[in-house]
């Protein structure tokens, strides 16, 4: 054997062993290789004592087509990261499941995600397999279940009056079947591969309702293609509306809320706050801003690792949430920062807030799960926090408290940190932290 050829496989092996497959605990990874190859094995039997039909193919051809232009028209949305995102794909499914032997809902689901994967958005590639087997396993599952009924009761044609009701029944149970499969397929996958991690999210109220209109669909369009298949000119463009409005709550979080801490971002915030002050001046309402910062974060992602960091800013951010009113802004600043406009609260009841917030973050550690520990781990914090508040008599602006509590922050960071610093309702807008005098306009509470 040449020295080439042994380096080409020597390569190959060394890429296939960097696949991030590889990379999981044994369980998962045997798991999703099980699930995938029976898909696979399953498509291979079916396809050797199947005989081809011009007319079906021509029909998975049609069908196929208007899932892969319902895909390719899903890259003008801007897909959020996270969280369980209804694409429509199965959609496609049913009608191919029903209509069409169980050979073709095997197959279906993979151009349809390797589209995904292409031309919207590159995700990990041994998930983007697994969804693709186990739709298929779940939709071939429903096609073997809606052919083994009687024709009068399900059969390839809705007809009409009692039959066409009873046929469409038949229809969406079978969809619920698919529906049930690839959920358990799914569920069972995140668990094996982290026993800590919820699967609620799949099977929540907002969940659950986008199921339940990504179902009426499928079975509108799967009635409209047993009628005619011309009928797809008019059901294709509902399915792209449909799309659109199930990711519209989407699109507007992610425009307002920080990923990694679910709190209000920086810009919708500000926006928030500026319309909270706009209402407040005319009234002459106190009002305060408190930046919060958690002390030496640094260390915490240098002795726990980055994805234990995560878990304990989206702790933090629960125990802020939980901490301040009703009414209240929490939004996260940057970093480590987070910022927090307190209505109807002047110095002292501001003061107040935050000395509770800063005596909570001191007596009490957050507890975290750490990725593949078998227990939480516990986290140390404290926090720095300085606050400012509205003074209509100076006109303060939303830039001016902003300033002002970053400077009095600066103070408590100066000052051995794990303090609460105030700039006084009385005193003009803070200086920059580098012209700040020590607590001239300021008053300190903390340990």
């Amino acid at each position: 054997m040449d020295v080439p050829s042994c380096s080409r496989r020597a390569r190959l092996a060394a890429t296939v062993r960097g696949w991030p497959l590889w990379q999981l605990p044994l369980l998962p990874r045997m798991y999703i290789i099980a699930v995938s190859s029976a898909a696979v094995v399953a498509a291979a039997i079916v396809a050797v004592g199947m005989f081809f039909q011009w007319r079906q193919l021509i029909l998975f051809a049609v069908l196929l087509c208007c899932g892969l232009g319902s895909v390719e028209a899903t890259r003008r949305f801007d897909i959020p990261q996270g969280g369980i995102v209804r694409d429509l794909t199965t959609v496609w499914c049913l009608p191919v499941a029903v209509l069409l032997p169980p050979f073709y809902a095997l197959i279906l689901p993979g151009p349809l995600l390797a589209l995904t994967q292409l031309r919207v958005h590159r995700g990990i590639v041994y998930r983007r397999v697994f969804s693709a087997a186990a739709i298929g396993l779940a939709y071939a599952a429903a096609s073997w279940a809606f052919r083994s009924l009687q024709p009068q009761v399900a059969g390839p044609s809705p007809g009409n009056a009692s039959h066409a009701a009873v046929w469409c029944l038949v229809v969406a149970s079978c969809d619920v079947l698919a529906w049930l499969i690839n959920n358990t397929l799914l569920a069972a996958a995140i668990k094996a591969s982290d026993r800590t991690t919820r699967i609620r999210e799949l099977f929540s109220l907002e969940a659950l309702y986008g199921d339940y209109l990504q179902w009426t669909v499928a079975v509108l369009v799967t009635l409209a293609v047993a009628i005619s298949p011309f009928l797809l000119a008019l059901v294709g463009p509902t399915v792209l509306w449909q799309r659109r409005f199930m990711m519209h709550k989407q699109l507007v979080s992610r425009t307002r809320i920080d990923a990694k801490t679910g709190l209000l971002n920086a810009e919708a915030w500000e926006r928030e706050a500026i319309a909270a002050i706009t209402r407040a001046v005319p009234t002459g309402a106190p009002l305060a801003v408190a930046i919060v910062d958690i002390d030496y974060f640094k260390a915490v992602n240098d002795t726990h690792g980055h994805l234990v960091g995560d878990k304990a800013l989206r702790a933090v951010s629960d125990r802020l949430t939980q901490m301040t009113r009703p009414g209240d802004l929490v939004g996260r600043f940057g970093g480590e920062e987070f910022v927090l406009l307190l209505l109807d609260a002047g110095t002292d009841v501001a003061c107040r807030i935050a000395e509770r917030l800063r005596l909570s973050f001191a007596n009490a550690p957050i507890s975290v799960d750490a990725p593949g520990a078998a227990d939480t781990v516990t986290v140390s914090v404290t926090v720095s926090i300085g606050v400012a508040t509205l003074n209509n008599a100076t006109g303060r602006t939303l830039t001016d408290m902003m300033a002002a509590a970053d400077s009095a922050l600066y103070c408590a960071k100066r000052e051995g940190r794990n303090r609460v610093f105030a700039v006084s309702d009385n005193s003009p807008p803070a200086p920059l932290a580098d012209d700040l005098p020590d607590a001239t306009a300021a008053g300190e509470i903390g340990s």
